[in-house]
């Protein structure tokens, strides 16, 4: 009996909660890396401790390894399926000439806004650098290689070789036949959207790895080049960093305001994980499922963002093709002495709106730097001088990037009047791994359904 009331009792007994360990947000593991990252690689240098700057760069470059694993297959899908989607939207090619359109005029704006900063504040003055520092770089972009370079010569070799031009020229060939062929290409476009998914979902694992893959990449670029030389780029660095700001948190919030008539506020809400993701990646392509994700919820329709992210996520670069080798060619041009005209600028506009496509969402803009030398006529060695400090410049340039593919759909979105409002302003920020559960949990009825 007294057993069975100490039982009784035992059970009646307040249970005392278990001890969790608190979740902590995607943001902060994010800041948490970048900390880590500074503390690790500073020890590493003063410390002259080689073994550990060499993990670090191994830790980085695995991470960046594994995103750049998905992006060939990725782009091919994403954009064959994204231009397949559009046989859903009403007015297609209107919104596809649109979203173009607008890629061209904010493109427009920040090359401007770069030559502004670059002709005022003088970056390659006083920097102690010479035309002896520079050096060749190993891939140089043409306006010849740039165009002749859009056609593969075979299939397989833009995927092993990683050239996301003829990929993403390959991909709008399949797709636009796709839409020819109609339901006769109805098995290879089911097929399509699941590997699709497939690789979606695979990158969502690696985008988790993403805190620890910015330990690696912070910590190396502190170890490997240190202070003293970041010091000699003061002025260009934050050129670069204040141009991408104006342009991220000045022109794009007064487009959202005065275009879309939306809250600028609630768009960095929903789309700071694509942000900050992209900032750490230094990938606009690896940071794409994320973009297209926080596109969504910001309240453009499935059928359109499915099209302009991928599509802007290759050729929307206003960070990198814009901002960078505006402020980079005046300061290479100071460098070495030559003396730019009213001409040479309208070409620099020129590059940055035309040739946008080279970039193609890979990590660093070397490609479009060197097309803007080559079409000015200004030494090549200049690319050289600038790559010490181009993993702590394509942070902000990335960022800006993805930022402007995801505001221009929400632009494109509000004038054809399909935005859906009250998902924007109801929508908030989420981290990578939720998204994951989400993305999961929308497509299966969507892949049943289909």
């Amino acid at each position: 009996m007294s057993t069975s009331a100490e039982t009784s009792e035992s059970s009646q007994a307040p249970q005392t909660p278990k001890s969790r360990i608190p979740k902590v947000p995607f943001w902060a593991q994010i800041l948490i890396g970048l900390a880590l990252g500074v503390l690790l690689g500073g020890i590493a240098k003063n410390g002259d401790l080689g073994w550990l700057t060499s993990t670090l760069q191994h830790i980085g470059d695995l991470f960046v390894q594994l995103l750049k694993l998905a992006v060939a297959p990725l782009v091919f899908f994403a954009i064959l399926v994204s231009i397949t989607n559009l046989r859903q939207v009403n007015n297609a090619a209107r919104l596809a000439t649109r979203t173009l359109l607008w890629f061209m005029a904010t493109s427009l704006i920040a090359v401007a806004i770069g030559l502004a900063i670059g002709l005022l504040t003088n970056p390659g003055a006083g920097t102690g650098l010479t035309p002896k520092d520079g050096k060749l770089p190993e891939h140089a972009g043409s306006w010849i290689d740039f165009l002749t370079g859009i056609v593969p010569t075979d299939v397989v070799t833009p995927f092993t070789e990683l050239n996301v031009l003829q990929i993403v020229f390959m991909a709008a060939v399949a797709g636009i036949a796709a839409l020819q062929l109609g339901e006769k290409a109805e098995p290879v476009l089911k097929i399509s959207r699941s590997v699709l998914e497939l690789l979606q979902k695979a990158l969502w694992w690696v985008i988790r790895l993403a805190p620890i893959g910015t330990v690696g990449l912070i910590g190396n670029a502190i170890a490997t080049y240190g202070w003293n030389l970041i010091g000699k780029y003061a002025t260009f660095t934050l050129d670069i960093y204040v141009g991408c700001a104006i342009v991220l948190f000045g022109v794009y919030p007064l487009l959202l305001s005065t275009v879309a008539k939306v809250n600028p506020l609630q768009f960095f809400r929903g789309a700071w994980p694509a942000i900050q993701l992209a900032f750490v990646s230094r990938s606009s392509v690896g940071t794409m499922p994320v973009t297209q994700q926080v596109t969504e919820r910001l309240g453009v329709p499935r059928e359109y963002a499915s099209f302009a992210v991928p599509f802007g996520s290759t050729t929307k670069m206003d960070g990198c093709a814009s901002i960078y080798p505006a402020i980079a060619a005046i300061f290479i041009a100071q460098i070495f002495g030559v003396h730019l005209g009213i001409g040479d600028y309208i070409l620099i506009v020129f590059v940055s709106v035309i040739g946008s496509a080279a970039t193609a969402g890979l990590t660093g803009a070397t490609v479009m730097l060197t097309l803007t030398l080559s079409t000015l006529g200004l030494p090549l060695e200049g690319v050289g001088l600038l790559m010490a400090i181009d993993p702590i410049l394509d942070m902000m340039r990335t960022a800006t990037n993805v930022a402007g593919q995801s505001v221009i759909p929400i632009l494109v979105s509000a004038k054809e009047k399909i935005l859906d409002r009250d998902a924007y302003a109801g929508a908030k920020s989420i981290s990578p791994a939720a998204a994951t559960v989400e993305v999961a949990e929308e497509k299966v009825p969507a892949t049943a359904a289909a």
